[in-house]
């Protein structure tokens, strides 16, 4: 039984009470977007609409993901860990107790919307296994300007037959949703799940945005490293030390000949700027350019929708989360149609990846990237915007959050019971993130959990144990009050408390696997049958 702070109780009987009818929510997921990419996170690329919810709200300083876009997909839609319900890795199918936020919903009377990515593979069909009220899914994410596969309410849509860029058409049917829900169910709350696919490789924009950033990354990645750390720190967002770069860190990759299709100008290490030729810094200065046109066109495309929000007159009693389902990516691969050297870096026919230099940038002033669990790949934005509840304005919250957290905060703002769950489920193991909405205080917490790709992390208070597949699986050390950089490896000054605390990932981990359940059997390829992927 999940016991609750008579603060936290009281806290919420007001926050419903200053609501004038049940709140609405709205989720807004970027696809690999690093600590630093919004203005208000210290960047140089221009978030003007997201700053605004910044100013208008709170932004987390230490909000988490799972590293991956799959398990932070399930764990916002699920509220419990991806090894928990057979999602790291993929079981093709949840445990029977199972349930998706918007099931959760509908008997609180909610009617719900999702537009743009998924990946949530153990609910392959949004609307019929999702629960979603109506669903735009785009459904194949290697081309930015054209899809291959999207659907409507789980039916085959066309291939677009004219101009097609996957964050406006992802605003475009969020905002369709919201206006059909205006117009038909105006006395309905609703939740609504903007999950764009952006600045997720490959980095695809538009000219105009491009054309934006054209010179600002010339000047090499340690410089704007610095800036950004700086603006960080002027921000009060984070108390550490800049992370040192790790050349010696391999970029994941796709095939062995993929750097030989890409060309000269690219590298798979985070190598000193200086001893790149200078076709190989004009090739990544643009990639980090169109990475940074991509993150521009999100924050316009949110823009229309709290635009549409405000056309309806519901702005004022939405919350409004915004947050990345991962760090920056270090990736280097070609995939779907492949990359054609002849076209300009950026438009339909390339693919290219922002790669592990300009992905150190973007995580500043963190360690590593996506798929490491190291703060680099798990720690990114998180921002809260809710006018008629949230009365601070900018101010920041230094409480650890995580993804887990959401789900509980939303059923318990709709008038849910969050101890209330299905036979022979576990409670939810995350907080709600109300009490952080009234005053910068600690939610109490006996731990966090990471396991993702041979990858491992726990966090209790401020220590903080973590290792990589690539390095052995040694359990580092560190004290994240002064080092979120993750600089200096406490494991052999403390080799009690890194014992007592793998013992405790170990625990936890044998754990979730029972929960998970026995993994299927894997489906048989039957004749006309597709593989699965």
């Amino acid at each position: 039984m999940i016991r609750l702070p008579v603060f936290f109780l009281l806290f919420v009987c007001a926050t419903l009470h200053a609501a004038s009818s049940k709140p609405n929510f709205v989720i807004i997921l970027a696809d690999d977007l690093g600590y630093s990419d919004l203005g208000c996170y210290g960047s140089e690329i221009a978030t003007p609409n997201l700053d605004n919810l910044a100013a208008g709200g709170l932004r987390f300083t230490q909000f988490y993901n799972t590293a991956r876009c799959w398990p932070t997909r399930s764990v916002l839609m699920t509220g419990h860990y991806a090894k928990q319900i057979g999602m790291d890795p993929q079981y093709g199918k949840f445990p029977a107790w199972v349930r998706t936020l918007p099931q959760r919903l509908a008997p609180l009377g909610y009617r719900s919307y999702h537009s743009g990515k998924w990946h949530v593979n153990n609910a392959p069909h949004v609307v019929a296994d999702g629960g979603f009220t109506h669903s735009y899914y785009v459904a194949q994410q290697d081309n930015h300007f054209h899809p291959k596969k999207h659907e409507l309410d789980d039916k085959p849509l066309p291939e677009p037959e004219g101009a097609w860029y996957s964050s406006i058409a992802i605003a475009d049917h969020a905002i369709d949703f919201l206006k059909e829900h205006a117009q038909q169910h105006a006395g309905t709350p609703f939740f609504t799940y903007v999950a764009f696919t952006a600045p997720h490789f490959p980095v695809q924009a538009l000219p105009e945005d491009i054309a934006k950033y054209k010179e600002t990354y010339t000047k090499g990645w340690p410089k704007t490293r610095a800036a950004r750390f700086e603006r960080q720190k002027q921000l009060g967002l984070v108390a550490t030390t800049l992370s040192d770069p790790e050349p010696q860190i391999t970029a994941p990759s796709g095939k062995e000949n993929d750097l030989e299709i890409l060309g000269s100008g690219e590298t798979r290490h985070a190598v000193t700027w200086d001893s790149l030729t200078s076709e190989q810094q004009q090739f990544q200065a643009t990639k980090e350019a169109i990475h940074a046109a991509m993150i521009d066109r999100l924050d316009q495309e949110v823009g229309r929708v709290l635009a549409q929000l405000k056309a309806m007159n519901a702005y004022e009693d939405t919350l409004i989360l915004f947050l990345s389902d991962n760090g920056a990516s270090a990736e280097i691969m070609v995939r779907g149609l492949g990359h054609d050297k002849a076209v300009p870096m950026g438009a339909a026919a390339s693919y290219l990846c922002l790669g592990p230099g300009g992905s150190t940038v973007s995580n500043t002033p963190f360690r590593r990237h996506k798929i490491w669990v190291h703060e680099g790949g798990i720690s990114t934005p998180f921002i809260a915007h809710w006018p008629q509840v949230i009365s601070a304005k900018g101010e920041l919250r230094h409480t650890p959050g995580h993804v887990i957290d959401i789900v509980p905060t939303i059923l318990t703002l709709a008038g849910g019971d969050v101890s209330a769950m299905p036979e022979n489920a576990p409670p939810f193991p995350g907080r709600s993130l109300v009490p952080a909405f009234a005053k910068d205080e600690t939610i109490s917490r006996d731990f966090l959990f990471w396991h993702h790709s041979g990858n491992r992390a726990l966090r209790e208070g401020n220590w903080k144990i973590v290792s990589a597949a690539d390095n052995g699986n040694a359990w580092e050390l560190y004290n994240l009050t002064t080092d979120r950089a993750e600089s200096n490896n406490l494991a052999a000054k403390e080799p009690e408390r890194v014992k007592a605390m793998a013992e405790r990932w170990e625990k936890l981990e044998k754990e979730y696997v029972a929960q998970a359940g026995p993994k299927p059997e894997p489906k048989k390829k039957g004749k006309g049958k597709k593989a699965e992927e």
